[in-house]
């Protein structure tokens, strides 16, 4: 229970998120630092320090998350440097929240665009991880989702070949994994064929919804799907995985509700806890 957290998202403000996971038992939330009471501009000193008071005090850990829709593969003037600027300003207020990680993304393509795109993305994420090692930041890069295959936009990094791409030319200790299982279940190889290749060692955080098998994207609540997170449990714990689990589906009390049933199904795969 204690590894399994909720990624809080756009839901609440920092400190009551804070508030409402020490209420909840939840040990650590991802949020995200884009709009509202949230936005990363908002994070003075004073702030930072309070939150840092308070997620110490209720045995909470703070991690940052992203937005997808900020396109990390751009390449434009203008919105290359806006981009640039957006990802240093998530880097340069993490250490000042405590922050654990920071999620980031590998962007997006417009199909007619790839090689491009990719480059651009690679080349950016370089240029943050050393930002990351100067502000003692660390990044890890999610896997991200399919798109339909007519799309004109799709997500890079969502296959294991494009993952791969970044992970294996970025090699510092301030970047580092974030394995989406629901994004692998939406592919041919599934968790199974990603877990066989991925440095498992690098993994961070195992980011969890329902959705269908070979399906498109959708956070579902657990058994909305046909997700089998017992057996996902056992293949990830029995190799030797120890890290964080993070809820990202539905609202904060059906994440809330979840991290019992998600134990129970761990307990009966037989996984061993303790």
């Amino acid at each position: 229970m204690d590894r399994i957290g909720v990624d809080v998202g756009r839901k609440l403000r920092l400190e009551d998120a804070i508030e409402w996971a020490a209420r909840n038992g939840v040990r650590h939330i991802d949020i995200q630092l884009d709009t509202g009471a949230n936005a990363v501009t908002l994070f003075d000193d004073a702030r930072c320090r309070a939150i840092r008071s308070s997620a110490k005090a209720n045995g909470v850990v703070v991690a940052l998350h992203t937005l997808s829709a900020v396109n990390v593969a751009e390449y434009s003037p203008f919105l290359s440097e806006a981009v640039d600027a957006y990802m240093r300003a998530y880097i340069e207020v993490a250490p000042k929240l405590d922050a654990e990680w920071i999620v980031v993304h590998a962007g997006y393509h417009f199909t007619a665009d790839v090689a491009q795109r990719m480059e651009a993305g690679r080349d950016r994420l370089q240029r943050m991880v050393q930002h990351a090692e100067r502000h003692g930041a660390l990044l890890l890069l999610e896997n991200l989702n399919r798109e339909p295959e007519n799309a004109e936009v799709h997500y890079l990094a969502h296959t294991m070949e494009e993952w791969r791409y970044y992970f294996d030319a970025i090699r510092s200790p301030s970047f580092a994994l974030s394995f989406t299982a629901n994004h692998a279940h939406l592919l041919p190889p599934g968790v199974e064929g990603f877990v066989a290749e991925i440095p498992l060692d690098r993994v961070k955080e195992v980011r969890l919804a329902d959705c269908w098998r070979n399906g498109y994207e959708e956070h579902l609540v657990p058994g909305r799907g046909d997700f089998d997170f017992g057996a996902m449990f056992a293949l990830l714990e029995g190799k030797g995985y120890r890290g964080a689990y993070t809820n990202a589906f539905g609202t904060l009390e059906e994440m809330q509700a979840a991290r019992g049933t998600m134990a129970e199904q761990a307990r009966l795969a037989g996984v061993m806890v303790g």
